[in-house]
Formats: structure tokens, C-alpha cells, sequence
């Protein structure tokens, strides 16, 4: 993303992790390298490629500035990935967990990296078939990044439970709406960051986490907000991935709209609220137990307060961002249908309630990627 920065409507992209799947026994399997070998060809080598296992693939869009050209893209790469799935006798599927096979640990992929991570990390990898979505929006001065960050902090629990898309783990029902966000949260450096009244705050605990041997290298900052490593970019990586490219290009809006009314916060000189790690933690809790249904955690106070509210508020924080950028009707739209709908996990879970089988939450992941919405 190098294009000059525009305060108002920066540009974003968007990272998405699939699972291959036997579409027989319905399993994750580990032939991720043939499925991304074959979509390269359509996506270009750029737009995907493996993840640490050899269950999953991941797609990556170019920077877009308008939502409705994200989605597209989205809609694309999903496309090619289920196509060059089929090629091979495959299918993939959009859910932050696998719902059926034997995970535990799972194939790693060869590569160097992977192995310093496994001899540093260990049998933190044993759940790693996980796949979530990673937004980016353009903000290369690195200073407000990292402030913008603590704005929000605030809203994380929500994007997670907006976008809760994890309920099954290998052949059960976990009775959480992102069970993804609990099996991530065991890594040291994952979750929401802490507060940082700098960009050199930031600095010198990466720096002391580096020095400790806690980080293999800047990629394995495994925030759930984080300036990117590699890109002049904020990285919001805290959600499941979503179960259609709607409910994706949803979480993109929400994200961008949020970090733009931040920026302008920061630039009046608000460093963003101190929140406290507790709550902030059964927050987090909270949203991965119960997704959009029933009540979440305010992290700025405290209260218990309906999920579906916390989402409204959310989306009132980032109307002016999302006003100034065109996506205030798209978002205020796909936010009702989601209420309405559910989440991904809700629908996983409408699945196996009605039919009574895990196999046929895999068939309905299966078809809802064939169909790329």
C-alpha cells in the first residue's frame, strides 16, 4: 500500500485463512499446497499462498479504497480457491476452526521459520489449524498507529463477537461462538495489546520481547492490533474468519471507519482510554463465549450490557468514518441483517440443531464458500 494517504478514506485490504476439506468425509485434510499451487494461477502467487499448516490457504486482496471493490476482490480470490479445490478433488471451507478430522497436532508446513517457531512455541502449535481475518488500513505514520490502537481496544470484544465464527473443534460442539479466540489467546503475545502511551513504548517492548526470546522475529507480534511488520499499515487481526465475503466486507467497513474517527482523535491529542486488562479479558471471554447473542462486556466500564447494543454503539463510534468514506447505509444494513441472521457460528450451529450431524455443518460451510457470498 503505497499510495499517498488519505486521511478520510484510506486505503485496506484484507488477509483471509481457509480450511481444505475431504468434501467425502468431510475432514480437514493437509493439501493446502496443491489448492494454492492451482489458484495462484488464477490470483497470481501475490494473492495466495500456504499458512503454517497444511490444512489451510490463505488469500490475500490488493488495496482497495472503496468497500464494494474489497468485497469483489474477496468474492474473487474465494472463487479461485474453491475452484482450484475442486480441480482436486477438494473443497474449502470459511470457519475459524475445523469441524471434523484429526487436528491434534496438525501437519506443519517445512519451512525454516516454522521450525525455529515449533522449537520456541512447542505444543502451542497443537491447535493452530485456525483461521482467522487480518484487515490492514493504510496509516504509514507509525506514531499515531500505535495510538490509534488504543482507541481501539475498546471495540475488539465486539469485532470478535461480530464476527464469531469457530463453534465446532474436531468433531464437538464447544459451546462458544469463537473458540478460535480462546485457543489463540494461549500464545504470549497475542490478544488485545497493552496500552502504549507511544510508538516508543511500543518499541521498547518489542524490543524486551525480542531480547527475551519470546518473539522468533517482528512477525510473531501476534496482537490483535498491531502496526504492521512489513506493510505501512494498522493490522486489525482479532476475527474469525467470516463465514461470507458480505459479512467480510462488513468487518472491513466497521474496522476502517473506526480507525479513521481514532486518527482524528489522536490528532486532537487523545492518546485513547487506559482500560483495565482484566476487564478487557472477560471481554474478550465473553464475546468468544456468546458471540452476538445475549450480553458482552463493556470494557470501558464494566457493564453487562446486550450484545446487540455494544454493536450499535460500535457502529455510532465509527459513523463519521463511515459516512465520510460512502459505507454508512452498506454498514447500517449488513449490521441489521447480521443481528437478524446471526453470526457464522449461529448459523453452524442452526445446522447441526437442525439436521444433527457435524458432517452437515461441513456440507453448509462447503456450500456457503461454493456460493462466495
Amino acid at each position: 500500500m503505497t499510495s499517498p494517504f488519505d486521511v478520510t478514506c484510506p486505503q485496506i485490504g484484507m488477509e483471509e485463512e481457509y480450511l481444505v476439506v475431504d468434501p467425502d468425509s468431510r475432514e480437514v485434510v493437509p493439501r493446502a499446497t496443491d489448492v494454492v499451487e492451482r489458484a495462484a494461477a488464477a490470483l497470481g502467487a501475490e494473492h495466495v499462498g500456504t499458512e503454517i499448516t497444511k490444512f489451510q490457504v490463505e488469500a490475500r486482496t490488493p488495496p482497495c479504497t472503496s468497500i464494494e471493490d474489497l468485497e469483489g476482490h474477496v468474492r474473487r480470490m474465494r472463487a479461485a480457491v474453491v475452484s482450484a479445490a475442486l480441480e482436486e478433488g477438494l473443497a474449502v471451507v470459511a470457519s475459524g476452526t475445523p469441524v471434523l478430522g484429526d487436528v491434534v497436532p496438525p501437519p506443519i508446513q517445512d519451512h525454516p521459520r516454522y521450525g525455529i517457531g515449533i522449537a520456541t512455541y512447542r505444543s502451542l502449535h497443537d491447535e493452530q489449524a485456525i483461521c482467522a481475518a487480518h484487515v490492514h488500513v493504510h496509516l504509514p505514520d507509525r506514531d499515531k498507529a500505535v495510538l490509534v490502537g488504543n482507541h481501539l481496544r475498546p471495540w475488539l470484544p465486539v469485532l470478535i463477537a461480530m464476527t464469531a465464527n469457530s463453534p465446532m473443534w474436531a468433531g464437538r460442539d464447544t459451546g462458544y461462538a469463537s473458540w478460535r479466540t480462546l485457543t489463540w489467546g494461549k500464545w504470549p503475545v497475542a490478544g488485545p495489546p497493552p496500552y502504549f502511551a507511544s510508538r516508543a513504548e511500543y518499541d521498547a517492548l518489542v524490543a524486551a520481547l525480542s531480547a527475551a526470546k519470546v518473539l522468533v522475529d517482528p512477525g510473531t507480534i501476534f496482537w490483535d492490533v498491531r502496526p504492521s511488520a512489513r506493510l505501512p499499515t494498522l493490522e486489525v487481526r482479532g476475527s474469525d474468519v467470516p463465514a461470507t465475503a458480505e459479512d467480510s466486507a462488513l468487518l472491513a467497513a466497521m474496522v476502517r471507519a473506526l480507525v479513521v474517527v481514532a486518527l482524528g482523535k489522536v490528532s486532537d491529542g487523545d492518546p485513547g482510554p487506559q482500560l483495565s486488562p482484566a476487564l478487557l479479558r472477560a471481554a474478550y471471554w465473553q464475546a468468544a463465549r456468546d458471540g452476538l447473542t445475549g450480553d458482552g462486556i463493556d470494557p470501558l466500564t464494566g457493564d453487562l450490557v446486550p450484545a446487540a447494543d455494544l454493536a450499535k454503539r460500535m457502529l455510532r463510534e465509527a459513523s463519521p468514518g463511515l459516512a465520510g468514506a460512502g459505507d454508512l447505509e452498506l454498514a447500517t444494513a449488513r449490521l441489521d441483517r447480521l443481528l437478524a441472521d446471526g453470526t457464522g457460528a449461529d448459523r453452524q450451529r442452526a445446522v447441526l440443531d437442525r439436521r444433527g450431524r457435524l458432517s452437515d455443518v461441513v456440507d453448509h460451510l462447503i456450500e456457503v464458500m461454493a456460493g462466495a457470498r
